[in-house]
């Protein structure tokens, strides 16, 4: 679908789904393509791409002390969805949204994995683990796209194989804060099952009929997967005692960062890199994204920072750089 992607953000901004947020597995560049010069401007665009991104697992940590999960999510999907689909009316015409039925299809399937079941889930899990822990968990998704790939056939550089290996190894000392009852291990098994999720999306996305605008396909992902956030929301019954005059200001206004910010900021500083910048360069957001939110949760939020996160995070980012390093070829 997004065949000059590379590996895809995590659920926390799926707003990109491109999140949402870029929804296809790691790319090999295309032989012979020009050089990309490295201007003001891409280093300006890539600050945005790893600070908002990195940032949204603190917005959304912020936004869950009042708000609730997927209430608050639901709203904030729709809300980018449908400004998304504003602005690409405006700038390219509204011809630019049409899909044919299997493409709308495709778009419905894969905002419903990585929108209610990837993100919606990381939202449900920082009420209970801190956002730095969960970044680091999630920035497991290019190992299990990787592992996803596998086992459907493709083979992997034995290096890349490496470098899962070596992430895996991270999880594991990332999950003891939630063995040893630091954090609620619900929690944490409720982000690592968002970022299973997550990686189905994106691998399923690159094996369907995507609308061909990455930006029509995000705008209908966020659609879909912000109105089944929704439906959950009522079954669940987060409507019932509900009280906006209660949500404190603070979450507001992080919910509102999310929408433009995590959501049209970056994705569209996201999206002008792909054609600006080298690939290799726009991959490394992949593990800067997780350091970025570890460093803002303990300075903003004074989360700890014990040692299986500053380990396991440690190890887990390691093996993210070697599998973004060897599917960029370099």
């Amino acid at each position: 679908m997004h065949p000059s992607k590379p590996a895809d953000p995590g659920p926390s901004d799926a707003s990109v789904p491109a999140p949402a947020i870029p929804l296809a597995p790691v790319a090999a560049p295309t032989a012979g393509a020009p050089a990309r010069r490295i201007t003001g401007a891409v280093w300006a665009a890539l600050a945005i791409v790893y600070v908002i991104w990195g940032s949204t697992y603190l917005g959304i940590r912020v936004v869950v002390e009042t708000l609730p999960p997927f209430l608050s999510a639901g709203a904030r999907f729709i809300t980018a969805g449908l400004l998304l689909a504003a602005l690409v009316a405006w700038r390219q015409g509204p011809a630019a949204l049409r899909v044919t039925r299997a493409q709308l299809g495709s778009a419905l399937l894969v905002g419903l994995l990585l929108i209610l079941g990837g993100n919606g889930l990381v939202v449900v899990a920082e009420q209970y683990v801190p956002s730095g822990l969960a970044a680091l968990l999630v920035a497991a998704v290019p190992m299990w796209v990787v592992l996803l790939r596998t086992t459907a056939g493709d083979r992997p550089p034995t290096r890349t194989l490496g470098g899962v290996l070596l992430g895996m190894i991270g999880l594991a000392v990332l999950t003891l804060p939630g063995v040893t009852g630091q954090v609620r291990l619900s929690g944490v098994l409720l982000v690592l099952t968002a970022a299973l999720l997550w990686s189905l999306g994106s691998f399923t996305s690159s094996r369907l009929p995507m609308p061909a605008n990455p930006f029509t396909a995000s705008a209908y992902e966020m659609l879909a997967g912000g109105t089944a956030g929704l439906v959950v929301a009522l079954l669940r019954g987060e409507q019932h005692g509900f009280d906006p005059a209660t949500v404190s200001t603070r979450s507001w206004v992080a919910l509102g960062y999310l929408v433009l910010f995590g959501s049209l900021v970056a994705f569209t500083a996201y999206a002008w890199l792909l054609q600006s910048a080298p690939l290799s360069l726009v991959s490394t957001y992949a593990y800067v994204n997780p350091v970025v939110a570890v460093l803002l949760g303990a300075l903003i939020l004074d989360e700890a920072l014990t040692w299986p996160i500053l380990a396991g995070g440690a190890v887990v980012v390691a093996g993210v750089c070697v599998i973004v390093s060897t599917e960029r070829g370099g």
